[in-house]
């Protein structure tokens, strides 16, 4: 089945003309993120987004209001879901759970595409507010999970070395997305962690 008809699901709840009768919202969002990480917020245009989300332009705007208001809230989806698999990682990483933190950050599922929070910070967060007031939010969270993990009794002793681990794991990013090969970051990873500890 197809992300589309995943969204369209039939119930017996009518939402007007051109809207599926049931709506999965966070699938949508999905969806729509998918399309935004592909082309990017400028790229992606609203004939993108409809035919890949299933819906009709009046249902679009009567559900999201416009483009941007759908990145935004697509954007606070991709992070409350990155944040929640981030805290898992810590929940169940044994021993070291901010090397295996660190891991999951510098590898995100994105690949190559790296971080879709990160590359929307570095590219939309100096022109759009909200952006950037999701991308603080996002970064301050990945360093409380952090610093949680580095001191439980007194994480706030330890939040400058949490923000250490996330400069470190987050700048990695960049090496990805320029096509460094996976063993030349790992090492470099690796050696930045070992200066961060000491």
């Amino acid at each position: 089945m197809s992300e589309t008809a995943d969204i369209q699901k039939t119930t017996t709840r009518g939402q007007g003309p051109g809207r599926p009768r049931e709506f999965d919202e966070a699938k949508a969002l999905e969806v729509a993120l998918n399309v935004f990480w592909q082309k990017g917020f400028e790229a992606a245009s609203l004939e993108d987004l409809t035919k890949a989300m299933g819906l009709s332009r009046s249902s679009f705007y009567g559900t999201f209001g416009s483009k941007q208001a759908l990145f935004q809230r697509a954007l606070a989806h991709y992070s409350r879901n990155a944040l929640n698999n981030l805290q898992a990682v810590a929940d169940t990483s044994g021993e070291d759970p901010v090397g295996a933190m660190v891991e999951a950050l510098a590898n995100p599922q994105g690949g190559s595409r790296g971080c879709m929070l990160i590359n929307c910070i570095t590219e939309l967060a100096p022109h759009d507010e909200e952006v950037a007031r999701i991308g603080r939010q996002h970064l301050e969270s990945i360093e409380e999970i952090l610093a949680k993990s580095i001191d439980p009794e007194h994480p706030e002793a330890a939040r400058d070395s949490a923000s250490a681990y996330a400069s470190l794991a987050i700048g990695t990013l960049a090496l990805r997305k320029a096509g460094f090969p996976a063993e030349r970051i790992a090492k470099t990873l690796a050696q930045a962690k070992s200066v961060v500890s000491t």
